[in-house]
């Protein structure tokens, strides 16, 4: 083990050499070039991607009240390990030095990570802290994006920070934000229209674990975050965790795994309109799969029930329990977590209200055959070459091409859980040399003005005149 544990990492940073300059061109009334939207593994990445490339004056925004309880790994994610493998490229984008694996060997030993089969949640976490802070990214907390207004050429961006209302300007917006921002939780009917909000929760939502403990506890669900919080829930103490899930079967298919080789992974933007939407209802199809250690974690208490193919037809209160009827018989419950998943549905945020209308989605541009259609994934946006927003009517929204996204709702165009770490190597770095060209081609006067500008010499011709041979010397010299 390293005595200095970070001297990967400081030599890597070394070795790229200074972060380049700004040379984006100051705009009268513009506070920022970019601004990031959320704190967490994407936006801290983004901020430090940037900044490498020369653009500076990027600030990055979160609405948590600190860095402990932005992005997901300390609050709402709850599963033990992580479900990715421990080699994808992650925050570091090619850096080895900024890497897990540097973090961790440093820390663990180069045979501790031989034998790590996937990374610990709380490792996750702590390796995020630790690479902000040295890569120095400066996260603006308990700031709120109210509003994205548009204006000529840039966005007001209506901020509540620490309660007070604010308006800043930028040039270009990257939605780093989470599962839920181009939508929000999907909270089955049954649960919202006849529940008292107390009774139940969304897994996104915080969840007082320990006051389930003696409690009896219904999960509805059967993805991954549907059994970590039945485990927490057990883990608590519950008396009993009874999970129900549509399914006949629970999904143990990984189709997207089968897309991970270079060629589909690099070029799944390239792909045609049909067969993008083909592998997108593929995955909805098949499911998405809980991994191992998540069904095995629940499966080893005595008082975990699984319910397939059975489906909640109504719930009410009685007397202050749950009493829900299933498919398969009726029972009574104290609790109820909806692990449901999120729909994406960019009108359902506050922020992009303004203009959320004039948004392409996948409906507007793909008409799917006969018996394919679904409903989810045609509210996704159709997302251009760089993860920005196109319009739905050509010249009517022409700002929408400043605004990237980084979050679940590129999945149709991008074919993956884009904020995950799996999205990192692709996407981070086209968004930002996306980002790069429009700003450059945006101020071209200012740039060719430069690059055509005055050039001092780096040297006058005496520094070789008494080399130079004139044909009067070498005729002297026959």
């Amino acid at each position: 083990m390293s005595r200095f544990p970070d001297a990967d990492a400081e030599n890597t940073l070394r070795l790229i050499g200074p972060d380049p300059e700004n040379w984006v061109p100051a705009r009268p009334g513009i506070d920022h070039n970019v601004a990031v939207i959320g704190g967490g593994q994407s936006g801290t990445t983004f901020a430090f991607a940037l900044r490498r490339a020369g653009i500076g004056n990027v600030t990055v925004i979160d609405g948590a009240d600190g860095p402990a309880a932005a992005g997901v790994w300390l609050t709402r994610a709850r599963m033990n390990k992580l479900r990715t493998p421990k080699t994808l490229v992650g925050p570091e984008l090619g850096l080895p030095g900024l890497s897990f694996q540097a973090w961790y060997e440093a820390r663990q030993g180069a045979d501790a990570y031989a034998t790590l089969d996937r990374i610990a949640r709380t490792d996750w976490a702590a390796y995020l802290t630790w690479y902000r802070e040295t890569v120095g990214i400066a996260v603006r907390y308990r700031t709120k994006l109210l509003r994205i207004e548009p204006q000529d050429g840039h966005f007001r961006l209506h901020l509540d920070i620490d309660g007070e209302l604010r308006t800043e300007t930028a040039r270009k917006v990257i939605l780093a934000n989470g599962v839920a921002g181009n939508g929000g939780p999907a909270i089955p009917p049954v649960l919202s229209r006849n529940l008292p909000a107390h009774a139940y929760a969304h897994t996104s939502q915080p969840i007082d674990f320990a006051a389930l403990r003696g409690k009896s506890v219904a999960v509805l669900g059967g993805a991954a975050s549907a059994f970590d919080a039945a485990a927490v829930a057990l883990e608590a103490g519950a008396a009993d965790v009874h999970l129900f899930a549509r399914r006949a079967t629970i999904a143990a298919v990984p189709v997207i795994r089968l897309r991970s080789y270079p060629g589909a992974y690099d070029n799944y933007y390239a792909l045609p309109d049909a067969l993008r939407w083909q592998q997108a209802l593929r995955f909805q199809r098949d499911g998405s799969t809980p991994p191992v250690d998540a069904i095995t974690r629940v499966t080893r208490f005595p008082n975990f029930h699984l319910h397939l193919a059975s489906e909640w037809s109504a719930a009410q209160l009685r007397d202050g329990r749950i009493i829900a009827h299933a498919t398969d018989a009726e029972f009574a419950f104290d609790f109820a977590i909806a692990g449901t998943g999120y729909f994406i549905d960019p009108g359902a945020r506050p922020e992009l209200k303004d203009f959320a209308e004039q948004i392409l989605l996948w409906r507007d541009r793909f008409a799917p055959p006969p018996g394919d259609e679904h409903e989810g994934l045609a509210n996704h946006p159709y997302l251009g070459a760089g993860h920005e927003y196109l319009e739905k009517t050509l010249g009517q929204a022409p700002y929408l091409r400043d605004i990237h996204v980084f979050n679940p709702a590129a999945f149709v165009s991008y074919g993956l859980p884009v904020g995950d770490i799996p999205s990192f190597k692709r996407d981070i770095p086209g968004i930002v040399r996306r980002i790069s060209q429009d700003l450059f081609l945006a101020d071209l006067d200012a740039h060719a003005a430069r690059i055509n500008g005055p050039i001092a010499e780096d040297f006058e011709p005496a520094l070789y005149a008494s080399a130079v041979r004139t044909p009067a010397a070498r005729a002297a010299a026959e």
